[in-house]
């Protein structure tokens, strides 16, 4: 008989609660220190809200960011497998935290103790809502062929590089400052009201693609991948937005994807505080369905 399994992952993947709750998602927090307080990265947002978080970052709060860790992996682990449940682990892209690796760590550990469980960690070379939509797509595969564990690993690793992740930021100079791109990287000015068009490759590292004058030129970049990329988006395949507090630019995108493809899936939701440290205020990611990253 099939084992029971779960899906496991972290908060990077910058859900909403109500979305956890609808996918049946088991989900650790990162945490992050702002102005000297440490607080949890929870889906519902409990401990401060994202605009609360970036009204405070907009006005220069110093942010420091933690990953999962080892522990903390080992205790919601172990219990699911003294549940008698198998886990499959979707991570935060290893190339930007040590999120995956605690993962692995706990999972080799365990291993020894639960022979005849099953532990799969898999990287998901994604971050914030396309680590979301990654796992949205492993649960409706779930929900439609009821695979064994094994089968839907190989699934969600099979569509990974198909997981287009684009977004724009406001200033390169916040990422470079967490490390999260590199100092060359990280030249645009500001002053001229350039905005960098970045990605994520298919390492799941952050790379500058391109470069816009002005905040609509760069939405309308992000749209251009769509049609540059995208599979069937007129089909209105589900499409995800994660942003920093920017309304605006989310109906901008939200309008063009409407009027240029005829998508109105399209699922929003704020950046969360640990990405939201590395980006900074006015960062809209969008997220589909491509022949490649």
């Amino acid at each position: 008989m099939m084992r029971d399994y779960i899906l496991m992952t972290d908060s990077c993947c910058d859900l909403s609660g109500q979305e956890v709750a609808e996918l049946g998602l088991t989900v650790l927090p990162l945490s992050y220190t702002i102005d000297g307080e440490t607080y949890l990265n929870t889906p519902d947002h409990a401990d401060m809200s994202p605009e609360d978080f970036f009204a405070r970052v907009a006005a220069g709060a110093e942010c420091s960011t933690a990953a999962v860790n080892v522990g903390q992996f080992d205790e919601a682990m172990r219990r699911e497998l003294d549940a008698g449940r198998d886990i499959l682990c979707i991570c935060f892209s290893s190339a930007l935290s040590t999120t995956y690796q605690s993962a692995c760590i706990a999972a080799e550990d365990l291993r020894g103790e639960y022979p005849d469980a099953k532990i799969i960690v898999i990287d998901s070379l994604s971050a914030s809502r396309g680590q979301g939509m990654l796992l949205y797509r492993a649960v409706q595969e779930r929900r439609k062929n009821d695979p064994d564990i094994e089968t839907l690993a190989a699934y969600v690793r099979g569509i990974i590089q198909s997981q287009c992740h684009w977004f724009i930021v406001d200033d390169l100079n916040q990422l470079k400052r967490g490390g999260r791109v590199s100092a060359t990287a990280a030249f645009v000015g500001t002053v001229l009201g350039i905005k960098p068009v970045l990605h994520t490759d298919s390492e799941g590292r952050l790379i500058p693609m391109s470069k816009a004058r002005g905040t609509k030129a760069a939405l309308t970049a992000l749209v251009d991948k769509v049609a540059e990329l995208g599979i069937e988006p007129e089909k209105n395949q589900p499409m995800f937005i994660c942003h920093a507090n920017c309304p605006d630019s989310v109906e901008f995108v939200e309008g063009l994807l409407k009027e240029r493809f005829g998508v109105t899936d399209v699922r929003t939701d704020f950046i969360g505080p640990v990405i939201g440290s590395h980006t900074g205020c006015g960062t809209l990611g969008l997220f589909f369905v491509g022949t490649q990253r």
